[in-house]
Parts: structure tokens; sequence; C-alpha cells
């Protein structure tokens, strides 16, 4: 009885993990799951306060990636080549810094906003994790929240609550925050495309203009590298 109590409860834990996963991939959220566990102790757009420190007047950041992610190596480097290349912020390998970020395996891509200052800072990678959502969770940590949790988003986006995956409605408040003075960016990497989290297949996000298109993780758009230059005073 006890072995199949114990067995039980694996399957009930399974299904309550993993399940919820594979239908938001059969949804087509493929970047929704992989940014969905996004670690954020700081609910502003930018976390002016968290930004990483200039040394020697540039900015370059440290970062170690952990050994079992070998296989990764090559999308991490393209996160951090889609940023440096456009924008102000450098990255380097770790040699002494007591504050750095540490690419480690995970299940998907996460991140905590800003500098946290508190010794490495882990950057999760999952297997499902391209470059562009890498890049995605590398602008988290330079300090940044979600474009749509902007509090002028109603005035350019609606968000559908009742299509909202249960559980998942904290993705979609709006967060009072620095946005540098610059407008409002359907095209920013940072912003969620139209059916992440939809518990239904409808949209949980429409734009209020036609043919708009949002969620890309391709490139950095014109105000995601001025966003990034005008916090870091650079560029």
């Amino acid at each position: 009885a006890k072995v199949m109590s114990f067995a039980l409860r694996l399957l009930l834990d399974y299904y309550t993990r993993f399940i919820p996963h594979l239908q938001e991939l059969k949804k087509g959220n493929e970047d929704a799951f992989a940014e969905g566990d996004i670690i954020l102790p700081a609910d502003r757009n930018a976390n002016v306060k968290g930004v990483w420190p200039t040394t020697d007047g540039r900015i370059s950041i440290p970062y170690e990636i952990s050994n079992d992610l070998a296989s990764k190596v090559d999308d991490i480097n393209k996160g951090i080549q889609m940023i440096s290349s456009s924008t102000c912020i450098r990255f380097h390998q770790r040699t002494t810094e007591t504050n750095y970020l540490y690419f480690i395996f995970s299940t998907g891509c996460a991140s905590y906003v800003g500098n946290l200052q508190q010794g490495p800072q882990n950057v999760f990678v999952g297997s499902g994790c391209s470059g562009g959502n890498l890049a995605h969770e590398l602008i988290h940590a330079l300090g940044f929240h979600h474009e749509q949790s902007r509090m002028d988003r109603d005035s350019y986006i609606t968000i559908q609550w009742q299509n909202v995956m249960s559980g998942k409605e904290n993705n979609f408040e709006m967060k009072e925050g620095n946005t540098l003075g610059l407008p409002y960016d359907m095209d920013s990497i940072m912003h969620y495309g139209e059916f992440f989290f939809s518990s239904n297949g409808e949209a949980t996000i429409v734009p209020k203009s036609g043919g708009v298109k949002i969620g890309q993780r391709t490139h950095l758009s014109v105000l995601d590298i001025k966003r990034i230059n005008k916090l870091y005073k650079c560029g």
C-alpha cells in the first residue's frame, strides 16, 4: 500500500507539474513555455537601482557557464552577441569577480531582474531556449521587466483575461516603473506574443492597431537598444 501510495503521488506530481507545460507547447507557446518561470524580485519596468557597475568607463558583465551546458554554449553566445553587437553592454568570462551571471541548466529560461549584488546570479537555461530567448533573459538581468507590464499598455494592447491560463495572471499585471521617457514598443524583444499562456488557443494579448506583430525573439528593436543605452548612460 505504501509503495502504491508513493507511486500515485509521483504520478499526480507529474501531471500537476509537466502536463500544463505540454499543453502550452501544443498551443504554440514555445516562448511562453521557455520564459514562463521568470524570477522577478523587482516589480519595475526598469530596475534603475539594479544596474551593473561601470569599470574603467566601460560596462562589461562577467559571466560563467555551467559545465553541463556544453550543448547550449552557441545559443548563450548568440544571446550575448545580440545585445553586445547593438548596445554599449559587453560581457566577459568571469575571473575573480564576486557578482556575476551564472548560466545553469533548467527546464526553461528564467532570470532575475537587475543586478542583485549577491554573488553568482543564476540565469536558467533549458534545452528549448534559443539565442533570442536568452537575449530576452539577459535583458531581464540588465534590469528590465516585460514591455506589456508598462502602466500605459492599455492604450496599445488589450489583455483577454478570459483566455489566460489559471495561475498565470500575474504575468499580465501592470507594474509601476521607470519607462526612461521612451514610448511603448510593440516590437520589443521583451514583449509577450499574442497567444502566450493561452488556456484555450485564443489570443491573450490583442494589439489595438490591426496588423501589428508582437512577441518576436529575433532581434533587439530600435527602442530596446535605446532603452538599454539610456539606462546605462552609454552608447
